[in-house]
């Protein structure tokens, strides 16, 4: 794939302001679209859209292919008269700056419901059902199954309760909104000259519509609980390793379908978004297989996955695709060959590049290549205030190692302590890599406690929230100057394509 050279920012929807408790796709989604441009930003990085369930997590969804309810807006189903104005006209009081998953699944649930009740099945509707049937059907189904089971994992269902069919049709209502309202939102992004990047987490839930409804296409138990489970050994988030819980695909079957299940995934996903990274690159080459019964990730091994294959059918089936590939982690010869091998960008992330651990200096501007996208820190890290003034003892670190990697940081870029996370931007944006991508957390400057995620911390995670005032002219400007000052104006589609591997896969 070929990036221009442009900029852009990493925000999940539901991280908008807004009255309602969580942000959405409503008028605040259009106001961020229009900071973007304003900020001659040309990309806007979301997470997964599907809808979340263990933990609250855009990588723990209950579909690969369906979206969010709570990411509808209120508003917009006012102006399409499925709502009265009344019903908005005093939400609940719920925090502006992080989401109360709980509360605000209970009081959008009620809304939805109200909703539904004055839906008129229309052409529109119909031909939607028709389209997305092959994902649509067995979605709605798995969650009316589920609510009539009282929510427990589809492992635990009740063979004797049948869901109702007006259960059924309201799923089926709540997707035809949600891409109704998403295509919308899509579609002004375009036309102010914003690529939005999508997000495809390698593995799904194992409480979810994909395996449910098909099996045979994961390693599971005669019960349908996974016999072993994904995730990662010991690495820089983590001394045990993340225990993930996911299932492991069973690439034999996978395979020998033609890996018709991804293909038909990546074809959804981009219906919806222009790029997508690719999450945890490197577990399409090898991955991280943990018996179920395990307590952490340690005690793993490294299965080898087939990633040419599955690449090459990829791209025979849907043609050039704009891919990054999430490269971070334990990276070895053979993940970077399978890498540039399709041509796909890597990730370089700043707050890796400052440490006296081998392979840091990777990370440092001057070492990127131009296909790569370089981030502050991602979803994963902290922020870059957070990451810097972290308190001493934190990390595994010595206190020697993390003053010295703090002073590296400085005077690298040359920036104050109070105004690091622009000294990172700064850097950035003047990297030969094509792509530019910052957290709006470091674009606000915001502290530790605007952390997206830790990863291994089952808690707390997935929360944040800004608040509307934040996003400040002065803000804009300074990201516009930069963007000019680094030649990332442009910002054109460009030409996206899969390099073609020789056939011995050099």
């Amino acid at each position: 794939m070929k990036l221009a050279r442009s900029g852009g920012i990493l925000l999940h929807p539901t991280s908008l302001p807004g009255p309602y408790g969580i942000g959405d796709l409503g008028p605040q989604a259009y106001r961020f679209a229009d900071f973007l441009a304003s900020a001659r930003m040309k990309i806007w990085q979301v997470l997964p859209l599907g809808p979340t369930g263990y933990g609250d997590s855009p990588y723990q969804s209950f579909s690969a292919f369906a979206g969010n309810p709570l990411l509808l807006s209120p508003e917009m189903l006012v102006s399409d008269g499925l709502l009265p104005e009344s019903d908005l006209a005093a939400p609940p009081e719920l925090p502006a700056d992080r989401v109360d998953f709980a509360r605000v699944t209970r009081w959008k649930r009620s809304l939805l419901d109200k909703a539904f009740a004055r839906f008129t099945p229309s052409k529109a509707f119909q031909s939607f059902c028709e389209t997305q049937g092959p994902w649509l059907d067995d979605f709605a189904r798995f969650m009316a199954f589920k609510e009539a089971n009282g929510h427990v994992a589809w492992t635990q269902w009740n063979s004797g309760i049948e869901p109702k069919t007006e259960v059924v049709e309201f799923h089926r209502f709540l997707q035809f909104k949600f891409f109704e309202q998403w295509f919308s939102l899509h579609r002004y992004c375009r036309s102010k000259n914003i690529r939005v990047m999508g997000d495809i987490p390698i593995y799904v839930a194992h409480d979810s519509a994909d395996v449910w409804a098909n099996r045979s296409l994961f390693d599971l138990g005669p019960d349908g609980s996974p016999r072993y489970v994904a995730g990662v050994p010991p690495d820089y988030f983590s001394a045990t390793g993340q225990l993930w819980g996911n299932p492991i695909y069973r690439w034999d079957v996978m395979k020998d379908s033609g890996f018709a299940w991804w293909i038909e995934r990546f074809r959804a996903t981009f219906q919806m978004v222009d790029i997508v990274r690719l999450d945890h690159f490197r577990g399409f080459e090898a991955y991280w297989r943990v018996p179920a019964s395990a307590p952490n990730a340690i005690d793993g091994k490294w299965i080898k996955a087939p990633g040419f294959e599955f690449l090459t059918a990829v791209r025979e089936a849907l043609g050039g695709l704009p891919l990054l590939a999430e490269d971070l982690g334990h990276i070895t010869p053979e993940v970077e060959a399978l890498r540039d091998q399709f041509g796909l960008p890597g990730m370089k992330v700043l707050q890796f590049a400052f440490g006296r651990d081998s392979g840091s200096e990777l990370y440092l501007p001057y070492m990127h290549p131009n296909n790569s996208v370089v981030y502050t820190g991602t979803h994963d890290n902290d922020t870059t205030q957070g990451w810097f003034h972290a308190p001493l003892g934190a990390t595994t670190q010595s206190r020697e190692q993390i003053m010295a990697e703090r002073d590296f940081a400085l005077r690298f870029t040359g920036a104050r302590e109070d105004e690091i996370h622009w000294g990172l931007i700064r850097a950035a944006m003047g990297s030969p890599a094509d792509t530019v991508l910052v957290p709006l957390q470091d674009v606000l400057g915001s502290g530790g406690e605007a952390r997206m995620n830790t990863p291994g911390n089952p808690d707390g995670n997935w929360v944040w929230r800004f608040r509307e005032r934040e996003l400040r002219p002065e803000i804009a400007d300074r990201l516009a100057d930069m963007t000019d000052l680094f030649g990332r104006r442009r910002g054109s589609p460009g030409t996206y394509h899969f390099r073609t591997p020789r056939k011995d896969g050099v």
